[in-house]
């Protein structure tokens, strides 16, 4: 016969493959890098670009809406819907005793009209003083009195 039945030779090996894995791990891997600075960012908006702007670093207390270019709000980097915004903006400056202020960023390519909206939103819930947030033009240095461009230190 030709089957031996000492157990030598063939058999089944018991080695595991673990190429399907790899490939999985690889997938995960390109998914989270192109994820996570989107997360990070919090939402994209690119704003208006303008000459001689006083530079306002971002506090831990400053409140900042931001309107991407869907039209989708963000509450200090954290989508929110459009019909529960104006409680939580009554419920953030009706406990302020200080300053009412807050910063406005919406994207470039947006239509006008839904800044408008966001404008009277805000002004209808607590907020006295609203500033609008756009990048300085590339290529220029801010000349108002007291502000420092980024690249030189305070004296």
């Amino acid at each position: 016969m030709a089957m031996s039945s000492a157990g030598t030779g063939g058999g089944v090996a018991s080695s595991p493959n673990v190429t399907p894995m790899i490939d999985v791990m690889l997938v995960l891997l390109i998914i989270f890098m192109v994820v996570t600075p989107l997360i990070n960012a919090g939402f994209q908006a690119q704003p208006p670009v303008g000459i001689n702007l006083k530079s306002h670093p971002e506090e831990n207390e400053d409140q900042v809406l931001g309107i991407d270019a869907f039209g989708e709000y963000y509450l200090n980097k954290k989508h929110i819907d459009k019909n529960t915004l104006p409680q939580q903006l009554k419920a953030i400056f009706d406990a302020r005793t200080t300053d009412k202020i807050l910063y406005l960023k919406a994207d470039k390519n947006l239509d006008y009209s839904k800044v408008l909206d966001a404008i009277d939103l805000a002004a209808h819930n607590g907020v006295r003083v609203l500033g609008a947030i756009s990048d300085q033009q590339p290529g220029t240095e801010s000349t108002v009195a007291g502000d420092f461009p980024k690249t030189t230190k305070k004296p």
